[in-house]
């Protein structure tokens, strides 16, 4: 998703297929071309993972990614040579989170949790109001949650670790699970006893480590509304009283949470290079 704007009032927009890295990267800087207005900085939100590090040698870079053929891409690099302006890099669910507090669902509140659960499952943290970062970024769907293998034999969907949360319960380990897609499921179908069990689990720790003050759930799974108060139940259930934990609400941004995240990467992009 392409953009130019300064927020959700004025985005001038194109989707472009995800191909291979130079297909759609040129695509990408064609779109930027032939903008009538000059850009003030360039913001991006990628999926990952991601080098974030300013004094990485592969700093801008998507590293060791599951998607064929994106492992190890200077994508900052391209941009950054062929468009000429100051470039802010995250991941597009911690530009995600920025956008739900900056215009969403997350309004005015610094401290949120945004979770995606479509194909795979990632997650986003603001801390203070900053995105959260360490060693690299948060992988919120890689956590490990309890499996019964008796309810639940499922070996798991995860290329690199199986049965993690994503490996359990992203919209891939639904249709592997189930044979068909999550959203083709009636509502009173087994898996979405299970998905609320699975996801509730993984908020239970990040609850727990990150007590944020709101949970942003989106993605494709998350299309499913019956899904949020099952969820809720089997999180407090997880909890039992020990700690408080926030509402869970869907973006109010939508599936532009994404693409106005990376729009606020730029602002402040633009404000520190000024």
């Amino acid at each position: 998703m392409c953009a130019v704007g300064s927020g959700p009032q004025d985005l001038i927009r194109e989707t472009i297929p995800t191909t291979t890295p130079d297909e759609t990267l040129g695509r990408v800087v064609e779109f930027f071309r032939l903008q009538t207005r000059p850009l003030a900085a360039l913001g991006v939100a990628s999926f990952g993972p991601v080098d974030l590090d300013p004094n990485s040698p592969t700093f801008g870079f998507i590293t060791s990614t599951p998607k064929p053929g994106w492992s190890n891409v200077d994508i900052c690099g391209v941009l950054r040579r062929a468009l000429e302006a100051p470039i802010a890099f995250d991941t597009d669910v911690n530009a995600a989170a920025l956008a739900e507090a900056q215009w969403g669902a997350a309004l005015g509140l610094d401290n949120i949790l945004y979770l995606t659960v479509g194909t795979g499952i990632g997650g986003g943290a603001l801390v203070d109001g900053s995105p959260l970062h360490g060693l690299i970024h948060p992988e919120m769907g890689h956590i490990l949650v309890p499996q019964n293998r008796e309810e639940d034999p499922f070996p798991g969907a995860c290329p690199f670790h199986g049965n993690c949360l994503e490996g359990l319960a992203s919209g891939l380990a639904m249709e592997l699970r189930w044979g068909v897609k999550a959203e083709l499921l009636e509502p009173d179908h087994p898996a979405w006893r299970l998905e609320a069990r699975y996801l509730a689990l993984g908020l239970a720790n990040l609850v727990c480590v990150l007590s944020p003050r709101r949970i942003v759930m989106g993605g494709g799974v998350m299309h499913n509304p019956h899904l949020f108060p099952m969820i809720r139940k089997n999180l407090s259930e997880c909890l039992n009283g020990y700690v408080e934990f926030p509402d869970i609400v869907p973006p109010l941004l939508g599936d532009d949470a994404g693409v106005l995240g990376a729009i606020t990467l730029a602002e402040r992009a633009a404000t520190s290079q000024a």
